[in-house]
């Protein structure tokens, strides 16, 4: 499943394997979009436990099929 995950604030890029290799973009709103294919709902669980454990605030989260 391909997924595109927004938090609040602008994540360091550094943090990007951290976050099992989604790619993190900066958006002109302040906050930063965490886009890209996860293998399993445990690696999506996983990428959620560690946004909660920093105290991000999620904004949203969408998932798509890959074709």
């Amino acid at each position: 499943m391909s997924y595109q995950i927004r938090v609040e604030g602008h994540l360091d890029l550094s943090w990007q394997e951290w976050f099992e290799g989604l790619e993190l973009r900066h958006e002109e709103s302040g906050t930063t979009l965490l886009v890209g294919v996860l293998p399993d709902q445990a690696a999506l669980q996983g990428v959620l436990l560690k946004i909660s454990r920093l105290g991000l605030t999620l904004l949203s989260l969408e998932s798509s099929k890959l074709p």
